[in-house]
């Protein structure tokens, strides 16, 4: 008896394994910002919205990140480091204020300006709307906390703008 429960223990691990091992090809890589480990990213974090338009979210392997579609069209990553100026463009969505950098176009890179820690997503713009992502992530990056804001800012108040930061 005691060979039948080892084989079928042994049977039960590989099961395992082999479903854990289906689950990882699917996870996103993505590097973990410095600051990820903060209070603030990890209430950020727990925020983060099941979908995107039509975009689900994926898995990650770094802590305090997102991802949504697949192939993935939006990243999220907190605890970069705060964006020192605003000689960018500077957009105001949802009462947060994103920097906005375009030398990869069509992915847009996008780092919240006036908070810490920070927070970077870069859009897949052929695959939705910088602006809708913005919009939908806003409560998101309500939750770190805001340090000043850009000179000058293109507003655009979404629908979450009066969501606050609750979720």
């Amino acid at each position: 008896m005691k060979t039948g429960t080892r084989t079928t223990g042994a049977a039960v691990a590989l099961l395992a394994l082999a479903a854990a091992l289906t689950a990882c090809a699917d996870t996103v890589p993505l590097t973990p910002a410095p600051g990820a480990n903060e209070v603030e990213c990890a209430a950020a974090s727990v925020r983060l919205p099941n979908a995107i338009g039509e975009q689900t979210r994926r898995w990650t392997n770094a802590q305090a990140t997102g991802a949504w579609g697949d192939p993935t069209a939006v990243t999220f990553t907190c605890g970069t480091d705060p964006v020192a100026s605003d000689d960018k463009q500077c957009v105001r969505i949802g009462g947060v204020d994103w920097t906005v950098d375009e030398s990869r176009s069509p992915q847009l890179t996008l780092a919240t300006f006036g908070r810490n820690p920070a927070a970077e997503v870069v859009v897949d713009t052929t695959v939705l709307s910088a602006d809708d992502v913005l919009d939908r992530l806003a409560v998101v990056a309500q939750q770190l906390p805001s340090t000043g804001q850009c000179t000058e800012a293109d507003v655009r108040e979404g629908a979450n703008a009066d969501e606050g930061s609750s979720s």
